[in-house]
């Protein structure tokens, strides 16, 4: 077990990327906190893991809320002891043509997917400072932050100051031997892109379900991802294995930024 007797905190943790890796961070070992907004599925996504065996507890977070980070680091520290691993994949995604993005939309992309984003790294690492044994965080990127996209200007600006944020922090943290490393997913099969597929049907002019088949054709891989797809490079990056690794970004993309 590459995990044994951590303590992982995974943001956004209930649906998708975030539960998969709940359930394989629990298989290696780990104590796993769901924390997400959407409690009764965080609680859902514990109970899922614990009747597989493994260790897990919901905690109610809103990373837009400074009060509400603290509070969930708080509880983690109080249910299960230290926090030795941050998965920080809390995240939002919007599309508007560039003339029509609104002040409002830029602020709640930018509110989740980058200040609450950094804003819970920067309390955990605190945290994982006091504790004195370093830790791993592991913050999502996305593809749409390697390459610009007309229609979704603003959600791949947050994932490109994620990707900064990301080497910024690892330079910062190295001496705590914290390691901050990223995961920049390509086109992932979650309940959000049913959403993305809904809104690129809108701007494209396309039947509702097409985009989605677009997408899956332009893999080099030859299909779309699942979120089971990302968790060997999440356990990865959260062990051992990975100690002389920071400030990285991991395309796990079935070979998009390829071609």
């Amino acid at each position: 077990m590459k995990l044994k007797d951590k303590v992982a905190v995974i943001t956004g943790g209930a649906r998708g990327i975030g539960r998969a890796v709940g359930l394989r961070y629990a298989e290696e070992g780990a104590t796993v906190a769901v924390a997400d907004l959407l409690i009764d599925q965080a609680e859902q996504t514990a109970a899922e893991i614990r009747g597989a065996g493994g260790r897990a507890f919901a905690v109610a977070v809103d990373v837009t809320r400074q009060d509400g980070i603290d509070a969930m680091v708080a509880t983690v520290v109080r249910e299960a002891g230290s926090i030795d691993i941050l998965f920080n994949n809390a995240g939002l995604f919007d599309i508007q043509p560039i003339l029509e993005i609104t002040r409002e939309s830029w602020d709640r992309l930018f509110d989740v997917d980058t200040k609450g984003l950094f804003f819970t790294m920067q309390a955990v690492a605190r945290r994982m400072v006091e504790q004195g044994r370093g830790g791993k965080i592991i913050n999502l990127a996305s593809e749409a932050g390697r390459q610009g996209q007309a229609l979704v200007l603003h959600y791949c600006a947050t994932k490109a100051a994620v990707i900064s944020i990301t080497q910024s922090a690892g330079l910062a943290l190295a001496k705590e031997k914290i390691n901050v490393n990223a995961i920049a997913p390509g086109v992932i099969d979650t309940p959000m892109w049913d959403s993305v597929d809904r809104l690129f049907a809108k701007y494209e002019n396309l039947p509702v379900g097409e985009k989605k088949k677009q997408v899956g054709r332009s893999v080099p891989y030859g299909r779309m991802g699942v979120p089971e797809d990302i968790t060997g490079a999440a356990v990865f990056l959260a062990s051992s294995d990975s100690d002389y690794i920071l400030g990285q970004t991991l395309n796990v993309d079935g070979g998009r930024m390829l071609d």
